[in-house]
């Protein structure tokens, strides 16, 4: 199938894991990671009615991003390096993956040089993996306050990854331990934090079930990685 084929069937799958909850289609937003991915199949989504793409490197979106049609918001969802966060607030609309105070503290020094508030998710390392990033959850909780204060960046939710594993149900626990650690920032802070970035295309319905509002897609709307080499501009 197509990249067209392949997006009404991610539809109808979120749909009715919404339904399955009973969450309303909209409360869950699709973010189509394009990792590896050409311009051209970026181009292909974004006239199906994709509007939102996830990228896992500065240097390959540096280089996409100005081939690509405008009216994309688009998402870091990878590591980020402190000596990338000045491209990261001048490339992306939000990012998923701030894993530490001393890189919240270097984008939010960024976001001011170039008058920008940016939209930040905290990533929670739930599963413990030690191949994995993010916040221990216990160190989030002693955290969060202080995340949440800079002037430049908009806390709005947090972010993980669960381990991959051939039976999605097995990623249920993590999932509903992230929406509990939410709930408790929440309660810290003494406001909403309406995102959950989590579930990717092999567990992306469990992760709607259990309360997700992003949900991160590449093989089920791209298809397997393609081998995508562009042009890296020189760091100016």
């Amino acid at each position: 199938m197509g990249i067209a084929e392949n997006f009404e069937s991610v539809k109808q799958r979120i749909n009715a894991a919404c339904e399955r909850s009973g969450r309303r289609p909209d409360s869950v937003i699709l973010v189509a990671v394009c990792k590896g991915h050409p311009p051209e199949a970026v181009r292909e989504a974004f006239e199906c009615g994709i509007r939102v793409f996830g990228e896992n490197k500065i240097q390959e979106a540096k280089a996409k991003i100005p081939l690509c049609p405008s009216g994309i918001s688009w998402h870091l969802i990878g590591h980020l390096q402190t000596n990338k966060a000045r491209d990261a607030v001048r490339f992306f609309d939000m990012i998923h993956s701030v894993d530490s105070l001393k890189l919240a503290e270097e984008l939010d020094k960024r976001a001011a040089q170039v008058q920008r508030k940016i939209p930040i998710l905290i990533e929670v390392n739930v599963s413990g993996e030690t191949t994995k990033f993010g916040y221990p959850p216990s160190l989030l909780i002693g955290e969060i306050k202080r995340l949440s204060e800079f002037q430049n960046l908009d806390l709005q939710g947090l972010m993980t990854m669960a381990p991959f594993v051939d039976d999605p149900e097995l990623t249920r626990p993590v999932f509903r331990r992230l929406r509990e650690l939410k709930n408790e920032c929440e309660q810290i802070l003494n406001r909403p934090l309406p995102h959950l970035s989590m579930g990717m295309t092999n567990d992306f319905e469990v992760a709607i079930e259990e309360g997700a509002t992003m949900v991160r897609i590449g093989t089920a709307i791209f298809g397997e990685r393609r081998v995508y080499k562009p042009d890296i501009p020189q760091q100016d």
